[in-house]
């Protein structure tokens, strides 16, 4: 029996935004969340779940086909899924040409017949999972979201594309690079 990988198809982040990432979580630090690991906040273009991995070349050979030309993106803002009443998710946003190289990679992948996304592809890296927030402790979350939601993290230049293998572990998530597309 071949090996099953959970992957996902991601954009790394600058390394130069670290620091600005780990400041940025620091000011969500009194409420109960479990946050991403700085170094490997990224952008997730498809998460692809458990892949045999016997399938990865051709997942590869795929993913060099992508025709996005690179792109500038900026790193801003900062919101939370579903919603601010109900946060489970805080992220961090990305203006660039995303949506464009996702549906890139949907289409590539279409023979492949993973599930297509069904919500509309938002550019964001997630910060952190709400592990659970107080009545008392949710306006005060709010009010910091409103005070950065127009935070700037950075510029980047956006050429090449990831094939991420990901193993959980109690400590968060070890990944790592299966394939790296560069877009030219």
């Amino acid at each position: 029996m071949n090996a099953l990988i959970r992957t996902f198809i991601a954009v790394e982040l600058d390394p130069g935004f670290t620091e600005n990432i780990r400041n940025l979580q620091d000011r969500f630090s009194g409420f109960d969340l479990k946050f991403v690991d700085p170094e490997l906040v990224h952008i997730t273009l498809k998460f692809l779940g458990n892949v045999d991995e016997l399938r990865i070349p051709s997942l590869s050979a795929a993913l060099d086909s992508i025709t996005c030309e690179p792109f500038e993106a900026t790193v801003r803002g900062i919101g939370v899924f579903p919603k601010p009443s109900n946060p489970k998710v805080l992220w961090l946003g990305a203006v660039g040409n995303f949506k464009a190289l996702h549906d890139d990679v949907e289409h590539l992948l279409e023979p492949f017949k993973f599930e297509k996304d069904e919500r509309e592809f938002t550019a964001h890296a997630t910060l952190a999972r709400v592990k659970f927030l107080k009545k008392e402790q949710k306006n005060a979350f709010i009010n910091t979201l409103k005070e950065l939601k127009d935070i700037e993290i950075g510029t980047m230049w956006v050429n090449r594309v990831f094939l991420k293998k990901s193993t959980l572990t109690p400590k968060g998530p070890i990944y790592e690079t299966l394939h790296t597309v560069y877009m030219d």
